[in-house]
């Protein structure tokens, strides 16, 4: 378990964290409703190993390998989300990869600014 992230568990967005095995070590509320289908909080202790293909499963040993951050937007039953992924670290070297998942919505204002 991560210290101090009981802070993340009332967030309006996913939240997933792996170790440097690919073990997921923790699910905020919103991430065990999001996977609710294929175990929720179950998942925690699992391997990602075991639900990636491994075109995914080299982005994440990339993005641990070389300390990386990778987002992008899917769209899935009609909810568009961003998903960054990015490294964690613990006493300064890093410890897995966290996921982040934030629901957009669908005329959700941009903005350029100077």
């Amino acid at each position: 378990m991560i210290p101090n992230i009981e802070w993340a568990e009332g967030l309006d967005c996913a939240i997933t964290v792996c170790d440097m095995e690919l073990n997921v070590i923790y699910m905020n509320n919103k991430s065990a409703e999001v996977f609710s289908k294929w175990g929720g909080l179950n998942l925690i202790g699992k391997s990602l190993r075991d639900c990636h293909n491994q075109r995914s499963l080299d982005i994440m040993q990339r993005l641990i390998s070389q300390k990386q951050s990778n987002s992008y937007t899917i769209e899935k039953k009609g909810i568009k989300k961003i998903i960054h992924q990015t490294p964690w670290y613990k006493d300064g070297k890093v410890a897995g990869l966290v996921e982040i998942s934030i629901e957009l919505p669908v005329d959700m204002p941009h903005f350029v600014r100077e």
